[in-house]
């Protein structure tokens, strides 16, 4: 006998959360119900006694920043967060150097993923030549490598136009367009939220509405089109109105809320501290609330983390010379369970059934069943702790120091345990070597 024998937890099935054991062969969870102790010899068994088995999470919206900006965070070390944070799937967002434009930089991307082995690293596609908003990529291309989530995040598709061939292509094959909505001429000059703090430290702002004059604009366009549309990183409580009207309207949308935005608000920029600037910028409270309840009620659909690591020295410089952006990979769970106190089940929807959904992933994002693919996290829903060492290159989080409640215990893609939070340097992910070509 071989395999992986999760004893004593529970799990969340479809018929619910269940006091269970988990058997893991051949990469896939071979059967979910008590294992008799004769069925043990010649298995791995690790005790889960008081720990929860689930779906692996699944980040729709991560700066992996290879090619290109490898100093900042490469795959690898970009895997080993996104295991650590019981991801077994990450979106890798298309702003790399050069831009994930053709399907020839989509494979790269994921066959790296591969490589490292630690966790599925998919590839999104940028909707326009470069990211320049004035040229269709080559969509036929990403799409046939696998590209179904297409976006220029970090910058606005702004012609209506060209946005709407975007969403005509994709309608008729599948995929999402995803927008970072940010309307560029009221968000130029701003580096926090217009509102009362940024009048208090004289400082630009990005009023709420340069996000929601382009989710309304691209509201419209989905409607025109039919196409299965994303807002990324849901930032004020008036996108929240909007996603609630289209869906009335039957648009076909999706919506995501980072962690960070759960939690913070622009009273946290008071300090000047760079590692507080992100776009978008934190809001106000009532914002804040408005996130937490659209996520309860699934006006919000998915927990993303928009994880954005720079470099120390590049944050160590002043607010407005900083670049924006805070990681989130690691602490995201524990974040979202600490802020929001959900039922378990309803925390696995939002960071990995649903996410898995958005993104087209099949052999993630399943409730624990026989038969499925081991993507699986097992979490401690009560141990409390406090992020202080961090598996990514970069450590510009917001959650470094704050006490958390739900840790992270291990992670398991298709049956490979990836992550052991009592050994937080292994596995070792693969030695890759070769550059882009």
């Amino acid at each position: 006998m071989s395999g992986i024998l999760l004893a004593g937890g529970s799990a969340l099935t479809q018929r619910g959360e269940i006091r269970t054991d988990v058997l893991i062969e051949g990469g896939r969870v071979a059967a979910v119900g008590p294992q008799p102790e004769g069925t043990r010899e010649g298995r791995q068994v690790i005790d889960i006694s008081g720990l929860v088995v689930g779906p692996g999470f699944v980040d729709l919206h991560a700066h992996l920043r290879e090619p290109g900006h490898e100093w900042k965070e490469d795959i690898a070390s970009g895997s080993r967060a996104a295991a650590s944070g019981g991801f077994t799937a990450v979106v890798a967002m298309p702003n790399t150097d050069p831009p994930t434009d053709s399907g020839h930089l989509a494979r790269y991307i994921s066959d790296r993923g591969r490589q490292v082995g630690l966790v599925d690293v998919i590839p999104a596609g940028c909707i326009t030549m470069g990211m320049d908003g004035l040229r269709l990529s080559h969509l036929d291309d990403l799409f046939a490598a696998g590209v179904r989530v297409f976006t220029d995040d970090g910058v606005t598709v702004a012609d209506s136009g060209l946005l709407r061939r975007a969403m005509e292509y994709l309608q008729s094959r599948g995929g999402v367009i995803a927008q970072h909505a940010e309307d560029p001429g009221l968000g130029r000059g701003g580096h926090m939220h217009e509102g009362r703090v940024s009048s208090l430290l004289g400082m630009g702002g990005i009023p709420a509405q340069a996000e929601t004059v382009i989710v309304a604009r691209d509201l419209a366009v989905a409607e025109l089109t039919g196409a299965a549309y994303h807002v990324q990183h849901a930032s004020c409580a008036g996108t929240l109105d909007l996603l609630e009207a289209a869906r009335g309207r039957g648009v076909n949308v999706t919506a995501e809320v980072t962690p960070h935005h759960l939690w913070f608000s622009e009273e946290e920029v008071l300090s000047m501290d760079p590692v507080a600037k992100m776009y978008p910028p934190l809001r106000t409270p009532f914002d804040v609330e408005a996130l937490r309840d659209g996520l309860r009620a699934g006006v919000i659909d998915a927990v993303a983390t928009d994880h954005a690591p720079h470099a120390a020295h590049e944050k160590d410089v002043p607010f407005e010379e900083a670049p924006k952006g805070v990681t989130g990979l690691e602490t995201a769970f524990s974040a979202v369970r600490t802020v929001l106190d959900p039922d378990p089940r309803l925390l696995f929807e939002r960071m990995s059934v649903t996410p898995a959904r958005i993104a087209s992933l099949e052999g993630h994002g399943n409730w624990i069943e026989p038969g499925i693919p081991a993507n699986l996290v097992v979490v401690d829903w009560h141990e409390h702790w406090t992020p202080e060492l961090f598996l990514s290159k970069s450590s510009n989080s917001l959650f470094a120091g704050v006490p958390l409640t739900g840790r992270v215990r291990f992670t398991f893609r298709d049956g490979r345990l990836t992550h052991d939070s009592a050994q937080l340097h292994m596995p070792a992910p693969a030695q890759v070597s070769g550059a882009l070509r």
